[in-house]
């Protein structure tokens, strides 16, 4: 504690080094403030906007459901203006299962906070190994203390796009972990919910029992079949229930699901037979991008056997004839 103490009480700071931080503080706010000043609202969307806003309210009947308040104040040179933006990584959220309220706001203020800590601990790395030595490793001290002005702003740089930046790529990579794991446990759902529809329950009945079922094997699917129930006892319709869960997933034979649901109740049919017919349809599916897996399969494995068994060859086939000729010239 006595020599954090001196640490402290001993820091000169450079004026390069202060230098360097105000301007990327600077560029920041400049950033942001451009953004800001740039996006102007326009009076007649706005309008159309509350209007289709009020609509959508109708038609849930006044259900709460989770809401993203308007950004106020510093907030707004943050999360982005533009509904149709906020609208997009709202439901890249919850494909993600990070929804909720204000998520966008939590999601936007995440990657600020990163982008400003990354920087902040490299600058405090640098002004340890320059005044306390010690404390950090002499590797690192060394490669610190070798960084010119413009080496480090390039690194403040870098740290502030991997920081901004980094939490989109990692959403992504969320996204689609979520996605594939629906994808592969949705037909055996599927299977559950038309042995339960041919064993005389309800398709609410069904839904709830699967969601149940599969709430160890399959979280993610057990969640969305559960929160459509939740939303269709609370007096939403079904078919706008169904359909959020649809674009919660993201994924295109969910909503083929979905609408074969709606249309079998719309026209009467057998909910038993109407599964039937798109279970089947959906292991076909399977079984056609297993074999487009399969086949291109040999076409990515060239070109690594030709990396790792190309040079291998070569060896075995000139080896032999450049040993035989490398001692005939050194025997003469």
């Amino acid at each position: 504690m006595e020599q954090f103490f001196n640490f402290l009480a001993g820091i000169e700071f450079n004026i390069d080094l202060l230098i360097i931080v105000g301007a990327a503080l600077g560029g920041i706010l400049l950033v942001f403030g451009l953004k800001s000043a740039v996006a102007t609202s326009n009076p007649a969307a706005d309008r159309l906007a509350v209007s289709d806003h009020r609509r959508q309210a109708r038609l849930d009947q006044g259900i709460l459901k989770p809401v993203d308040r308007d950004p106020k104040g510093l907030m707004k040179s943050f999360v982005p203006t533009d509904e149709a933006h906020r609208t997009e990584l709202r439901r890249k959220l919850q494909q993600a299962g990070q929804g909720g309220p204000d998520c966008v706001m939590r999601f936007m203020l995440k990657r600020v906070v990163f982008a400003l800590l990354l920087p902040a601990l490299f600058l405090g790395l640098v002004t340890a190994s320059r005044e306390v030595p010690g404390i950090v490793p002499d590797g690192l001290a060394r490669w610190l203390g070798g960084l010119s002005n413009f080496g480090m702003f390039q690194w403040l740089t870098l740290l502030i796009a991997v920081g901004y930046f980094g939490p989109l790529r990692m959403l992504d990579s969320r996204v689609e972990a979520r996605q594939q794991r629906i994808a592969d446990g949705f037909p055996n759902a599927l299977d559950l919910l038309q042995i339960s529809v041919e064993a005389g329950l309800g398709f609410d009945s069904a839904m709830t029992r699967v969601g149940n079922e599969l709430a160890t094997v399959s979280p993610d699917i057990a969640f969305e079949f559960l929160s459509v129930q939740h939303e269709v006892h609370a007096g939403r319709s079904r078919e706008a229930a169904m359909k959020d869960m649809a674009d919660r997933i993201g994924l295109d034979f969910v909503h083929s699901f979905v609408n074969v649901v709606r249309q079998s109740m719309q026209l009467g049919t057998s909910m038993t037979d109407a599964l039937n017919v798109y279970s089947e349809e959906l292991r076909g599916y399977r079984e056609t991008l297993a074999q487009e897996k399969a086949n291109k399969l040999p076409v990515k494995m060239s070109a690594v056997l030709a990396a790792l068994m190309l040079p291998a060859l070569i060896l075995l086939s000139v080896g032999p004839v450049v040993i035989r000729y490398a001692n005939y010239f050194a025997a003469n």
